[in-house]
């Protein structure tokens, strides 16, 4: 064991994401018979309510006591029989993953290699839609966040490039990474298949693959020869109508995610799009306007709300940066992978978090950069950002009158008198 440092660790990774103190109560309970007849109560609200999150009225969501790769496995095999044909783009690890697992699931896939900063190739996409007379592309992958390169596609595009070229082909999304922090919207975007985890923007411990289902990749199944048990949907929605599941779940992270919906309700989805949004535009002020470094993620249309990805200078390794960042300042940072380890460093900016959080993960970082030679203006990041952040509170700045601060300081002694 090394030596304990004092104070908490700073967790700025993508995911899995801080979990919230009202989330890890909410989690210890005693164990309990998830047979019993009062099951049904938690079971079903959390399956009800994450189709807001969804924003779905007309799908079902599924929960697999899984990472959110069993939920893309899920996705893929029930609705798609071997050899079929899939259309995807790889511009980071998670969509280079994704393709992975379709083609030893036994699947044909065509594969767009896209620069990795960009995001999906509408236009590319569109061109291939049309060109497939036959129909013979069934499915079409789209990674909504790729938490590599820092990069958010745009998955309305994508719905309206099937939509144009008038191809019927299933639209599987990955939103790991986007859902609850990122607007997401299965129904207006026809997304059949919305695959996501717990450990991101639901700001629970990893361990659940959730799965967002449409009636189109419902009754895909019925043709569909993939071999699966596991994570056959069939045996889900038997079970999960009246309440139960098809094998032991998670209880206790059912009993989180239930506080963690509730949280999310109370802050409101619109509210919590806003945050993220503008707590990745303090981050991204400190990374370009401070630091004067440069994003992976090519244009300001690819910025991703949840994850920042940094090119750091050549010659610096940006594997050094994390590693001082964890051992020096307790401090975790994202690492490069694949194609761009060594030359980026992330920050996570998602799930329970706020300003003063971000700062001590944007001081941390540069402490980290100045340590092994990346020549930043000391404190330039965390002014930047403070710099945004003040100009664009969203809660209106009153000044105290007099008056006010008299009464204020005298409120609290005034029972002493």
């Amino acid at each position: 064991m090394g030596r304990r440092m004092p104070g908490r660790n700073f967790l700025f990774v993508p995911g899995p994401t801080n979990v919230p103190d009202r989330v890890q109560r909410a989690m210890m309970v005693a164990m309990e018979d998830h047979r019993s007849s009062r099951f049904p109560e938690l079971s079903s609200s959390v399956l009800n309510d994450l189709k807001k999150v969804f924003k779905t009225a007309t799908g079902q969501v599924f929960i697999f006591p899984s990472s959110g790769t069993g939920a893309w496995e899920a996705a893929l095999s029930n609705t798609l029989s071997p050899g079929d044909k899939i259309l995807a783009a790889r511009f980071g690890q998670f969509s280079h993953l994704w393709v992975d697992m379709a083609q030893r699931l036994g699947y044909d896939v065509e594969v767009l290699d896209v620069e990795w900063g960009e995001g999906v190739p509408l236009g590319r996409y569109e061109e291939i839609l049309r060109a497939d007379k036959r129909h013979q592309i069934k499915g079409v992958l789209a990674c909504h966040n790729e938490t590599a390169t820092g990069v958010t596609s745009d998955i309305a595009g994508v719905r309206r490039a099937l939509d144009d070229a008038k191809h019927p082909a299933l639209l599987f999304v990955d939103a790991v990474s986007s859902l609850a922090c990122i607007d997401f919207r299965m129904d207006e975007w026809r997304v059949d298949l919305a695959v996501s985890g717990s450990q991101k923007g639901l700001m629970l411990p990893a361990g659940l693959g959730i799965l967002g289902v449409s009636p189109k990749a419902l009754s895909a199944m019925g043709g569909a020869k993939s071999r699966r048990c596991y994570f056959d949907l069939a045996d889900m929605i038997k079970a999960n109508a009246t309440g139960y599941f098809p094998y032991t779940p998670a209880l206790p992270m059912l009993y989180g995610l239930r506080e963690a919906l509730n949280i999310l309700f109370e802050e409101t989805l619109e509210v919590v799009f806003f945050r993220h949004r503008y707590l990745a535009e303090g981050v991204r002020a400190a990374v370009t306007e401070g630091w004067r470094l440069k994003l992976c993620a090519r244009e300001p249309k690819w910025y991703s709300d949840t994850v920042s990805a940094i090119l750091v200078p050549e010659g610096i390794n940006g594997a050094h940066v994390i590693d001082v960042a964890f051992r020096r300042y307790n401090l975790a940072l994202g690492a490069g992978l694949a194609k761009v380890a060594g030359k980026v460093f992330r920050i996570g900016h998602l799930g329970d978090l706020n300003e003063l959080m971000l700062m001590g993960a944007l001081a941390g970082a540069e402490m980290a950069m100045l340590d092994v030679g990346i020549t930043v203006t000391p404190g330039s990041g965390v002014a930047a950002a403070s710099n945004y952040w003040r100009a664009h509170d969203p809660i209106p700045r009153r000044k105290v009158s007099q008056e006010e601060q008299f009464y204020e300081a005298h409120s609290t002694g005034s029972i002493q008198g």
